[in-house]
């Protein structure tokens, strides 16, 4: 029985696909199956991934659905898995050869129901790791430790097992696009640790009209999902208060821009949010003048 699936929510990017497909072709363990999640291409995504399936050389699902933004193409991906073990490669990434090798055997050996998945690295494309590798006196860590006690930077790559992250659906916002991945995981933080793998799963390109270089844009255009997903950190059991009082500055900001009043009264930190407003509003001034001026 296929035990992990590779999916990537793709909104456009026929041009860019090729590159992941051709990679997952390569896998040393072809273990896997490859879930496409279109979200609305207007390209010919979907003529060029039913070439693909005619091929017959790995097992492709494609799934196509109304623009949701990523946060929604998750949501769908996560009610069709049906592996134990599930990874996001997004469509301007790849994995390297021996990726699902690593996944599968790595998992046999150490996992189990009591940790929600594996924690791997991501690389460049000329195979500079991002950021830092995993402590390697560690065996297992929750995301957030990593970041706010283990001094891990960097984006790193997480393998789920399928029936958690069902949990805990992204909310859809009406003519909102985003919402914060995270969210997802940081609830999963709160019931399990992870184990951790310093093999690359996931060599990354960032590409000029991908989310991560349009973050600004993306802040003004989706305050409402913003503003759920600062709302949801605050209230991290573990989180500094420093921690808690940047994301409230976060929250004051896209509430403002999302003309919502009652954000004192929806606040799970009323008193952090209180003294935040003044640094909300300078938010809020900074992001409108700089994507007026980009």
């Amino acid at each position: 029985m296929t035990k992990l699936t590779v999916f990537t929510p793709t909104y456009n990017r026929a041009y860019c696909l090729p590159i992941c497909y051709e990679n997952l072709k390569k896998q040393t363990s072809k273990d896997f199956v490859w879930l496409i999640i279109d979200d609305g291409s207007t390209d010919d995504t979907e003529q060029v991934v039913a070439g693909w399936i005619a091929e017959n050389v790995i097992q492709i699902r494609y799934h196509r659905q109304d623009n949701q933004g990523m946060h929604g193409a998750h949501n769908t991906a996560y009610q069709l898995i049906d592996t134990e073990l599930n990874v996001c490669i997004d469509s301007d990434d790849y994995m390297p050869p021996n990726a699902v090798e690593h996944i599968l055997t790595f998992w046999k050996a150490h996992g189990s129901e009591q940790v929600s998945g594996i924690i791997g690295l991501d690389s460049f494309t000329d195979g500079r790791i991002i950021g830092t590798k995993l402590p390697v006196s560690l065996k297992r860590s929750t995301l957030f430790e990593l970041y706010s006690k283990h001094g891990v930077t960097g984006d790193k790559k997480l393998v789920y097992r399928s029936e958690l992250t069902r949990a805990y659906p992204y909310p859809i916002f009406e003519n909102e696009k985003y919402v914060g991945l995270a969210y997802k995981y940081y609830k999963l933080d709160q019931q399990y640790e992870m184990l951790l793998l310093n093999e690359v799963l996931c060599c990354v390109e960032y590409l000029p009209d991908g989310s991560s270089m349009n973050m600004l844009r993306q802040y003004l255009k989706n305050p409402k999902g913003f503003a759920f997903y600062r709302k949801e950190l605050m209230k991290l059991p573990l989180a500094s208060v420093m921690f808690k009082f940047k994301q409230s500055i976060h929250f004051v900001s896209s509430s403002i821009m999302a003309g919502n009043r009652r954000f004192m009264m929806e606040s799970p930190a009323k008193l952090l949010t209180l003294l935040a407003i003044p640094f909300g509003i300078l938010l809020y001034w900074y992001v409108s003048r700089k994507t007026r001026i980009s």
